[in-house]
């Protein structure tokens, strides 16, 4: 971006998501659990931490 690339947008991909569709409706996979019911969409603790490295553009320090 700071070359003048135009991002406006990201998607979050990683290697499970090729298999999400051979689990069907078992596993849930994602940023967000979804209730199928009432289409009401909850950020589980995966999508907070993803937030938190968009925002601030570093990833966390990891205790050790």
């Amino acid at each position: 971006m700071a070359e003048g690339a135009d991002v406006r947008g990201y998607h979050a991909w990683s290697l499970m998501d090729n298999f999400e569709w051979s689990e069907g409706f078992s596993q849930r996979f994602g940023l967000t659990y979804i209730d199928f019911k009432t289409q009401q969409r909850t950020l589980k603790e995966s999508g907070r931490w993803y937030a938190n490295v968009a925002a601030t553009n570093k990833l966390p320090a990891v205790a050790g």
